[in-house]
């Protein structure tokens, strides 16, 4: 059982305390002529964001289909017309789409109408993309998707079949992206609205029934590792992200008035909230979607806009940098900030508003996860190592010096969402100068990444630009 008093001391937010900081606005895109829907007024939902051959681009779902906007210079925000792919299902009916890519794929899906998977290939961009796959043969619907990069599988939450039937959690092979496999239909947990996987794991918000943590590896025969079904101040449970270390998963409600929460998972057979906080306001407050990049939470949390919070102590946030988007009052209804996507190598952050569209605010400050040293790394090894050249294109060039022979040293580029992207052979080194050259694979895409180094008993990160 976890600490008593921790807990009770941890519910007295000291956010209303802070003094958060007004993002800087570089630049917006909205346009006038897609028809908002008829249920939220919105024509807009979604946000992602890609860094494809040295450009920043955001994308950004409507009602019609799937917008490309050219953000390299965010205070003139273009769209790419050639890049545009219209949705499968179009109209004022249309108000959910979601996204997630990977190795130079977008993956595309849609929670209404005779929708389809759309996968589009963005090797091409910012002058066009190509739809590789669009087909119903899969799915009809999705209410959200995210991927398991190093296992080249797509979670598919809320899925409708092509047979119509409803399937929780449906688990797609990707690994070639033209010919998806459905790998499982899972019902064995509640309906999964959200979904957050690394490594297998899969990390499942269900609405009114709560929040279960699964086990994919075997992925015909998962294993519910553990679940979280009453929990204080309970909503629907809506969506969540994992920290960087693992052990704290920070979920929305997505109720009226509810606070969004701090989860322990560091022990699936006992988690509990241990934090919870919210963006300060006193009316018919809601949050809607959320990511974790390094130690700062960001929130698209509707009527208040952009919330932006400091989880250096999980059991404290602290908001820190806000933006309203929406100059619409608080309502017990669904408008303003739909998405936030903080993960560009710039650090801008991409906002979509469900009325007013695309927002692009200024990066809030240097990301400490950029160098991560384990607690065991040897003395001054950080200081002397060097990745060059930046930006990198065809190779990484490591000089380094070691303190003593270091056997089998292991080599992965990881994204900034921590996904590891591609693992290199292992290294001896050994006592005193190394040089290194290692072979970049031709699917990674341009953006920032970080090379990770490690031995048995610790492990460093270094930033690297990708630039191809």
């Amino acid at each position: 059982m976890k600490n008593f008093l921790l807990i009770i001391f941890s519910f007295i937010s000291l956010s209303a305390f802070a003094q958060p900081q007004e993002a800087t606005l570089l630049g917006t895109w909205n346009d006038p002529s897609i028809p908002p829907t008829v249920f939220f007024d919105n024509a807009y939902n979604e946000i992602w964001g890609l860094a494809v051959n040295d450009s920043e681009i955001a994308v950004i779902g409507s009602t019609l289909g799937t917008h490309f906007i050219d953000v390299t210079d965010p205070t003139n925000p273009i769209e790419l017309t050639d890049a545009y792919v219209a949705g499968a299902a179009q109209g004022v009916g249309i108000v959910h789409r979601d996204y997630h890519d990977l190795n130079g794929y977008l993956y595309i899906v849609c929670d209404e109408g005779q929708s389809t998977l759309q996968i589009v290939d963005i090797s091409d961009l910012p002058n066009s993309t190509t739809v590789v796959y669009d087909s119903n043969d899969i799915l009809r619907r999705s209410h959200n998707v995210f991927i398991d990069s190093t296992h080249t599988r797509l979670y598919s939450c809320g899925t409708t079949s092509a047979s119509g039937s409803s399937v929780h959690l449906q688990i797609i092979d990707i690994s070639d992206p033209s010919n998806p496999e459905v790998l499982n239909s899972y019902s064995g947990i509640p309906y999964v609205h959200d979904v957050y996987v690394v490594d297998n794991i899969a990390y499942a918000n269900c609405g009114n029934q709560g929040f279960f943590v699964v086990d994919f590896t075997d992925v015909m025969n998962p294993v519910v590792l553990g679940s979280m079904t009453t929990y204080p101040q309970q909503g629907y449970n809506h969506s969540g992200w994992l920290d960087d270390d693992g052990d704290h998963y920070y979920l929305a409600d997505e109720t009226w008035d509810m606070d969004m929460k701090v989860v322990d998972v560091s022990d699936f057979n006992d988690m509990s909230v241990i934090s919870t906080f919210n963006a300060d306001q006193t009316l018919t407050t809601i949050p809607h979607n959320l990511i974790v990049r390094c130690n700062r939470l960001y929130v698209s949390y509707y009527y208040d806009g952009l919330q932006v919070y400091d989880i250096s102590d999980p059991t404290n946030p602290i908001r820190i940098y806000n933006y309203a988007t929406s100059t619409r009052p608080n309502s017990q209804g669904y408008e303003g900030a739909w998405g936030v996507y903080p993960f560009l190598p710039s650090g801008n952050i991409l906002v979509s508003d469900m009325q007013n569209g695309l927002f692009v605010l200024d990066a809030i400050s240097e990301h400490t996860c950029e160098v991560v040293l384990d607690a065991n790394t040897p003395e001054d090894f950080v200081n002397n190592i060097n990745v060059f050249p930046q930006p990198a294109i065809d190779f990484i060039k490591i000089e380094l010096q070691a303190t003593d022979n270091q056997l089998n040293t292991t080599f992965e580029l990881v994204d900034i969402t921590g996904r590891t992207v591609q693992v290199f052979a292992n290294q001896n080194l050994i006592m005193g100068n190394n040089e290194l050259s290692l072979e970049l694979s031709e699917s990674i895409n341009s953006g920032m990444y970080f090379l990770n180094i490690a031995q048995e008993n610790w492990s460093v990160s270094k930033k690297i630009i990708i630039g191809k």
